[in-house]
């Protein structure tokens, strides 16, 4: 079967509805030298077996990720998912459609996205949730266009130290919209926002921070709401590593108005990339304004309980001029995932998690600063992650890591010009101990 199985007739007849005698006239807008002259230079036909037998030899020049020691965070990390998360989400209960819209054959994705929701809000301190969005940076971005709904004003004030890709996605958001962004910056010394530099205004519509931050500093979220709160703005929290919610105070105890994050932490494997989570939750009072679905609980007129899907403010559904959002749909097998490891793991689990990638992380850190020709680059408080500052270039430095078998961490330079030979070093609880001491020992080397 032909990728576009039309007949010559039928092609010629498409092209004169369109104006056209000739395929060469409808593709004469793209430039002479991108176009195909001639057939694809391609090897001869394989049977199927030569072909699976071709892509195992290729796949074996492939350097296995579970080979190597992974110290690499930056809103993707490395952790311990149990295996009852792989056996329940096969599970026939939660085969749908694409969109629960018919409840009454689709109540165990229902219920299962009720659970993820109410623990989102347990973990966040917020009252509500809904059933997720594509990622961590969308969700940042739907939350800045409901800032600017329920405030109807303009101005954004936006940290330097949010994960850099996310504030790149706002400002595709943003940029059709009547929208300021105002970048605040960082200080030099804790690696926190810069409190300094927190000025809202009458037009200002949010804060935004993220903590733990792009560097892994932890930011002070209760001082920031007050600062936002004074003026009238909502204060927007972003959480890339959301492990740190077993550790740290909820966000919503400390003043936070919305609170996103990327939920990949909670059980959802690295997967080059995705397909990940995007956590959103609000205040009560806003969630008319919140993006996305809202699953509910209800009752027949026996009492029974069931579940349904109680909101979902995108314009397939209600006015347009009401929607909030068209974003299309939820990650809705993803939260499944994280619904069930969070349950699996239960508050003590992940405080447990939570503090052995501090601990690590701490440990790491305190013995990278006695290496000579090493140091902290920040002295804030962090979580799982820390910057340290070479003598040597960074290059060098990740070469020789990965000679043992290590991925030593994110160099900053390509992000922040100003954090040249600076690297970001992730510890999970999936680091033993003995790869922390190889890890030093290279340092030790140079």
């Amino acid at each position: 079967m032909r990728y576009i199985p039309n007949s010559p007739e039928e092609r010629a007849e498409m092209l004169r509805e369109i104006g056209y005698s000739t395929i060469e006239q409808l593709f004469r807008p793209i430039p002479e030298r991108f176009r195909l002259k001639g057939p694809l230079r391609l090897p001869p036909a394989r049977s199927e077996v030569e072909v699976l037998a071709f892509f195992r030899e290729l796949a074996a020049r492939n350097a296995a990720a579970t080979e190597y020691a992974l110290f690499l965070g930056a809103g993707a990390y490395h952790h311990f998912i149990p295996s009852v998360v792989d056996a329940l989400i096969s599970r026939a209960e939660f085969a749908t459609v694409y969109t629960p819209y018919q409840p009454e054959i689709a109540q165990g994705t229902l219920q299962a996205l009720f659970e993820y929701q109410t623990l989102i809000c347990q973990l966040t301190g917020m009252e509500v949730a809904n059933a997720s969005l594509y990622d961590g940076s969308t969700a940042l971005a739907e939350a800045v266009l409901m800032a600017e709904r329920v405030t109807r004003r303009r101005e954004i004030l936006l940290a330097r130290s949010v994960h850099p890709e996310y504030r790149q996605v706002i400002a595709t958001y943003t940029r059709a919209f009547d929208v300021t962004l105002r970048l605040l910056e960082y200080d030099p010394e804790t690696g926190g926002i810069d409190l300094r530099a927190v000025t809202p205004s009458a037009k200002t519509a949010a804060l935004i921070v993220q903590s733990p931050n792009f560097f892994g500093v932890i930011e002070d979220i209760a001082a920031l709401a007050e600062r936002a709160h004074e003026v009238g703005a909502l204060l927007i929290v972003a959480i890339t590593e959301p492990i740190s919610l077993g550790l740290l105070r909820p966000p919503g105890e400390l003043g936070a108005d919305i609170v996103v994050g990327e939920g990949q932490s909670f059980g959802l494997p690295l997967s080059f990339g995705g397909p990940y989570l995007g956590i959103f939750a609000t205040r009560e009072r806003f969630v008319r304004q919140m993006p996305g679905r809202i699953i509910g609980q209800a009752f027949d007129q026996q009492g029974r309980r069931g579940f349904v899907m109680t909101l979902a403010t995108r314009e397939q559904y209600i006015r347009r001029e009401k929607a909030t959002s068209n974003i299309c749909t939820s990650q809705e097998l993803c939260a499944i995932m994280a619904a069930i490891y969070l349950s699996t793991m239960g508050p003590r689990g992940l405080r447990e998690v939570a503090e052995q990638n501090a601990q690590k992380a701490a440990y790491l850190a305190r013995e990278i600063a006695r290496q000579s020709g090493f140091r902290l680059r920040f002295s804030g408080s962090h979580f799982n992650e820390f910057v340290i500052q070479s003598e040597w270039p960074v290059a060098l430095v990740l070469d020789r890591l990965r000679e043992r078998k290590i991925l030593g961490g994110l160099p900053l330079e390509p992000y922040y010009p100003e954090l040249r030979e600076c690297l970001l070093v992730c510890v999970t609880e999936m680091i033993p101990r003995s790869m922390m001491e190889t890890y030093l020992q290279v340092l030790d080397e140079l």
